[in-house]
């Protein structure tokens, strides 16, 4: 009677769990594809030159995204189905998916920490070169992308230790726009950046939590339960055989 109990108990936590963990997974698919195609950040990836480091990290930030949502929603799918049916097999199997996935987001949640400032280096290395260029030469044909970057960013121009930006902010920062208000684009764009980073940092800590919690103990428990359980049905049973 214990054992049954708990194993109903063990399945509608698992269940409620399943449900949680597909929706985190699509909260990552869908922070993955605002990462990817976003304004913000595709503004800046149509600028970079194919050698600079940003593209590389925008595409592996996308890539990876998807992966690990692909892998909890898989994951989540497979623990609901297997307490439905208590299967040992999709128990082992959703097991498995947690595991990857977990293995997949402690790598990118310790690279977030540890790169930190990489990311924010190679998209303010991008805006330098577009401006450095329109500054040095204002019929360039940067000087249409520089004007979308301060467009989307809402800013104009950067504060220089030369004082040389004024000619650049006079031609790019037209009066009587929102985004000309004079806010320095490596400021707006680091507060952009730290923004997005520190919910990706949540995102990816509250996933780990219920996959390790829920998803992991839980369907050990589960197959556990199950064994057990099968084990005491068939326990005193015999079968009469003809003579």
């Amino acid at each position: 009677m214990g054992l049954r109990h708990g194993m109903r108990s063990t399945k509608c936590q698992l269940i409620a769990a399943s449900l949680c963990v597909m929706l985190l997974g699509l909260s990552i698919a869908t922070l993955s594809t605002v990462t990817r195609y976003g304004l913000h950040f595709s503004i800046i990836s149509n600028v970079a030159l194919e050698s600079s480091s940003y593209r590389a990290i925008h595409h592996t930030a996308f890539y990876v995204g998807v992966f690990l949502s692909m892998t909890l929603i898989l994951a989540a799918l497979l623990s609901a189905v297997a307490t439905v049916r208590e299967s040992r097999c999709l128990t082992v199997t959703a097991f498995f998916c947690f595991a990857l996935a977990f293995c997949g987001m402690i790598p990118a949640l310790c690279w977030r920490y540890m790169h930190n400032t990489e990311v924010e280096n190679s998209i303010l290395d991008v805006y330098d070169l577009v401006y450095e260029e329109v500054r040095r030469n204002g019929s360039s044909s940067k000087r249409h992308e520089l004007t979308r970057i301060h467009e989307v960013f809402l800013c104009c121009g950067k504060h220089s230790p030369l004082g040389d930006t004024a000619a650049v902010e006079r031609r790019m920062c037209r009066p009587g726009t929102a985004w000309a208000a004079g806010q320095d684009c490596l400021q707006e764009m680091h507060s952009f950046l730290k923004k997005h980073m520190s919910f990706v940092s949540t995102l990816l800590g509250i996933t780990i939590g219920f996959t390790v919690v829920y998803g992991m103990v839980l369907t050990s428990f589960l197959w556990f339960s199950i064994h057990f359980s099968n084990n005491l049905d068939r326990k005193g049973k015999y079968t009469l055989r003809g003579s």
